[in-house]
C-alpha cells in the first residue's frame, strides 16, 4: 500500500465531526461537553533512519507520514467513540494537537465539543 492510499477523515456517518462552530441546516439541541481521543505512537527505527537520510537530500518522509496519518486516524476514531458513548451525534470545533512524547514517540490528541444536533 502506497502513501497515496493513506488519508485522513472519518468513515462513520452517525457522528458528524466538523471544524466549524456550527453546521449549516442544523441546530444544536444540547451541548454535552469536551471529548477527546488520544494515542501515542513510538517511532519505528527503520523510519527514523530513512528520515535521517531523506532529510539530507530532501523530499517527503513517507514512512513518517504514513505513521502520522494512521495515528491521527486512530485518535479521531477514539474521539468519535467517546462522543457516541456520551449520546452525541456531532462534534463541533474539532482540532488535532500533535506533540513529541518524551523523545520516543508522537502524541496525537483529537478534541472537540460533543453535541446533539438536529435538522432545522
Amino acid at each position: 500500500m502506497g502513501i497515496e492510499d493513506f488519508g485522513g477523515g472519518q468513515d462513520q456517518t452517525d457522528v458528524l465531526v466538523v471544524t466549524t462552530n456550527d453546521v449549516p441546516g442544523y441546530r444544536v439541541d444540547r451541548v454535552i461537553g469536551e471529548v477527546f481521543g488520544l494515542t501515542v505512537r513510538s517511532r519505528h527505527l527503520g523510519s527514523q533512519i530513512g528520515a535521517g537520510l531523506k532529510s539530507m537530500i530532501g523530499g517527503e518522509l513517507k514512512g513518517l507520514t504514513k505513521t502520522l496519518v494512521e495515528t491521527r486516524n486512530q485518535a479521531m476514531e477514539r474521539l468519535v467513540a467517546q462522543a457516541r458513548s456520551r449520546g452525541a451525534n456531532g462534534v463541533l470545533m474539532f482540532r488535532f494537537d500533535v506533540t513529541e512524547a518524551a523523545d520516543v514517540g508522537t502524541e496525537v490528541c483529537a478534541y472537540g465539543t460533543a453535541v446533539v444536533i438536529a435538522p432545522v
